[in-house]
């Protein structure tokens, strides 16, 4: 696992600033903390920092093909990278090392552009071919790797793994976008491809962009989406025991590693079964880790340590008390944008954890979105049933006035809080899952931000987003729709983003192998009536692991990885979210309605309502804009950096 980062001319042959590419490959040390280099030629340079997990003596880069004319830098893992090397090998290439890296110089050479096709695993790469004068950017189909770029005002085109090499670009502007602004205050973080920034851009999971001299228009191209394709009937049975074997064959080809190598371990159902089908696998015994939380309401370690006994693994725990809230301004840092998972706190802990023993952990991420798991789906489907029955020209006006007019009962459960389930219902399908979705409504953000903003939106809404992934999701099904939707927008921009972050911060890498691109594709073609049924979330998921894991793990009610947050803001946070909420430094943005400001803060700390989820929002907001905005890109990490 590593950090890449670039930078090329794209309107001559300039000479590449050398101390400016260092500074940029510094900002991600902690990402390869084991080596530092660059590559400068005219008018394009690469850097590269290393966390060593393959071919650890000879996989260093930048690594060239056999007369140099093409060069890459690469963070990630290409699983099948030996057969590739056997096939490209009897093609007449000539290998120097026995990394993956070097697969990707030599199935460029063969296949172009195509070569992206070829590659399973987690990957991110940009790679310079001389002879057409082109750089060719990638990134995975899932989007597991991270790859920022942007086109600055000088000509030149610059790409990092993470945001805050680009920041560190003293041409790179940081006016923000407003768009992404709406995004961040309903999602809680900023769906690809925009980044917070207007200048720079994520590159989105399963494109590739080319980058040539003389070219002012980049056009990113898909390569690859998740198709959806039924399958013909397939028998309960059948399906589960084809599950059980393409989980195994995944987790199988994510264990390559020449360094120590354990797992997450929740207690939930999908880090259970990852941990199940390692220790089938391995010769000796899982290194597993878990988080515990002094607040039983928050703890799952009783569960995970159940797994850990079964399969007789080292299990290592930590508690993470219910104050730990030192880490929200180098959270800030850690995402380079704004970031409003509370769940980072806890993960960055189990992380902190792992590192302290292994190099590599295998992950139980994807199983939600690949199987229907969350609980929203069940309520997604109740209301699509209801929606069928009557059009949206009755629909709109009656549960429109019912929501405006029941009470807000945000402490009750789901299928109590009927104003939720009438402002739903009074829209289409895409409209009411970005409701059930959202951190603060329409309403809440039209009186959130101030008249000057939203103007500056233009009538812009961040629920776009979702129509426009519906618009080409490639099945009617109803579920398989809001999971396609999932996975184009919360579980890269949210979920991926925050393990890969968090992870990095420790050089740990993170392997997922819940989101093999062929065991997702093979998912998705199974019928939804058996991933969602009677109720039941990831019905096939559970019923296919009954050998492998008790009722006890596979049924209990989902906790999730989260934090009193509630209580942190009307106790030992409460000084410190009215000093942010209500300081000078939100003030100065422009952006906000100071009185509703006002409101969500009283409100909250008077126990009249549960707004802790906005509030962190817009702490997390004030923290980006007062570290990183306002800074002057300096990032400083625990982790003592080196010079290249």
């Amino acid at each position: 696992m590593c950090g890449i980062v670039g930078l090329f001319d794209t309107r001559g042959s300039n000479e590449i600033d050398r101390q400016q590419l260092v500074a940029m490959n510094q900002t991600q040390v902690h990402r390869g903390p084991d080596e530092g280099e660059v590559y400068i030629e005219p008018g394009l340079g690469l850097g590269h920092r290393r966390l060593s997990i393959m071919d650890v003596a000879s996989g260093q880069q930048p690594l060239f093909n056999e007369d140099g004319s093409v060069v890459v830098v690469f963070n990630g893992e290409i699983y099948n990278f030996r057969k590739l090397a056997s096939q490209l090998t009897e093609a007449g290439h000539q290998f120097k090392t026995h990394c993956d890296t070097e697969v990707i110089v030599h199935a460029w050479e063969e296949w172009g552009e195509q070569c992206v096709n070829h590659f399973r695993g987690m990957f991110a790469f940009g790679l310079w071919d001389r002879n057409q004068e082109t750089l060719f950017l990638a990134r995975d189909r899932l989007g597991i790797k991270p790859l920022y770029y942007a086109l600055l005002d000088n000509g030149q085109f610059v790409f990092s793994s993470e945001l805050k090499a680009l920041v560190a670009h003293p041409a790179l502007s940081r006016e923000m976008d407003p768009c992404a602004v709406e995004d961040y205050f309903a999602y809680g973080y900023i769906p690809e491809p925009k980044t917070i920034f207007k200048q720079a851009r994520k590159l989105s999971p399963g494109f590739t962009l080319k980058v040539q001299r003389g070219q002012a228009d980049l056009q990113p191209r898909q390569y690859w989406d998740v198709p959806f394709n039924r399958q013909d009937v397939i028998d309960e049975s059948e399906a589960q025991e084809a599950l059980i074997a393409k989980l195994r064959e995944s987790v199988d080809i994510h264990l390559m590693t020449e360094v120590p190598l354990g797992a997450f371990l929740s207690g939930g159902v999908d880090s259970s079964a990852v941990v199940a089908m390692m220790s089938g696998i391995m010769n000796g015994p899982v290194n597993t880790c878990s988080i515990s939380f002094g607040d039983p309401a928050f703890n799952e370690s009783r569960y995970a340590q159940e797994v850990a006994d079964r399969y007789h693994t080292r299990h290592h725990v930590k508690q993470v008390e219910h104050d730990d809230f030192d880490l929200i301004d180098k959270l800030a840092l850690l995402y380079d944008e704004p970031y409003a998972d509370s769940s980072a706190l806890p993960t960055y802990r189990v992380c902190e954890l792992a590192r302290e023993r292994v190099t590599v952990v295998l992950s139980g991420d994807g199983g939600d979105e690949n199987f229907a798991g969350y609980r929203r789906y069940r309520w997604h489907m109740i209301e699509e049933r209801m929606r069928n029955r009557l059009p949206l020209a009755i629909r709109k006006p009656l549960f429109g006035l019912l929501g405006h007019i029941y009470p807000k009962a945000d402490w009750a459960p789901r299928m109590f809080r009927a104003k939720a389930t009438f402002e739903a219902l009074a829209r289409d399908a895409v409209e009411g899952y970005f409701h059930s979705v959202s951190i603060m409504s329409d309403a809440m953000r039209r009186r959130l931000f101030a008249p000057a903003f939203r103007s500056d939106l233009q009538a812009y809404q961040a629920a776009d987003v979702l129509r426009s992934y519906a618009d080409q999701c490639p099945t009617d099904d109803a579920l398989s729709r809001v999971q396609y939707l999932d996975m184009k927008t919360y579980l890269v921009g949210d979920i991926l983003t925050k393990v890969d972050r968090a992870s990095m911060a420790h050089a740990l890498e993170v392997r997922v192998p819940l989101l093999d691109h062929e065991l997702v594709e093979w998912v998705s073609t199974l019928p939804a009536s058996i991933k969602l049924k009677d109720g039941e979330g990831k019905y096939i998921f559970k019923k296919s692991l009954e050998p492998y894991l008790s009722g006890n793990i596979l049924y209990r009610n989902k906790m999730g990885f989260s934090v009193p947050l509630a209580d942190w803001f009307r106790g030992p946070l409460r000084q410190r979210v009215r000093d942010a909420v209500l300081g000078p430094v939100l003030a100065e943005t422009g952006i906000f309605n100071r009185a509703y400001l006002e409101e969500l803060v009283d409100h909250h700390q008077s126990g009249r309502r549960d707004y802790s989820a906005s509030l962190w929002t817009l702490l997390m907001f004030e923290s980006f804009v007062r570290n990183i905005v306002k800074g002057e890109g300096k990032f400083v990490y625990e982790r003592k950096q080196t010079a290249a």
